[in-house]
């Protein structure tokens, strides 16, 4: 795996790839592997779109995913995070069902859990039944930040 580091105003992030695809993203904070970083067409791409979203000028993504590992329901939860507009949010119970399993609430819950690609596959857009923020990788400050970026407000 390439790595490349994106400091920002949130702080630093750190970009994975391999074969030509993103296949982590390394939320601040997060542990990263101990390896070299190396500039490639596709982290340097990634790292462009990334900060220009960070700045509020990009709502959406043009670069290949891959992400690593899951379970194949994982992924089906994955995909249909993907398929959440830019600056709206749905509920862990309106993802289950979209992937034809409204019970399974929880699993949803665990597949963002593990997303390896957050923002680029924007776990960060579900929010409890009722609206509040639950559980993310790189915080709840960092969840804020992402949903009042995404609509247009100052982030801190």
């Amino acid at each position: 795996m390439e790595l490349l580091s994106v400091p920002s105003r949130l702080g630093t992030f750190f970009l994975g790839g391999e074969a030509g695809h993103i296949i982590r993203l390394y939320l601040p904070g997060d542990p990263t592997p101990r390896i070299a970083e190396h500039e490639t067409p596709v982290l340097s791409e990634a790292r462009r779109q990334l900060l220009e979203y960070l700045a509020g000028r990009r709502t959406a993504f043009s670069f290949p995913l891959a992400p690593d590992g899951g379970t194949p329901f994982q992924r089906q939860v994955w995909r249909a995070l993907e398929a959440i507009p830019f600056g709206e949010t749905r509920t862990y119970g309106q993802i289950a069902a979209a992937v034809g399993n409204p019970k399974a609430v929880r699993a949803v819950g665990q597949a963002n859990h593990r997303n390896p690609i957050p923002i680029f596959i924007p776990c960060h857009r579900v929010v409890g039944a009722d609206g509040t923020l639950t559980g993310y990788a790189g915080g709840l400050e960092l969840k804020r930040s992402l949903l009042k970026l995404e609509r247009g407000k100052e982030c801190p």
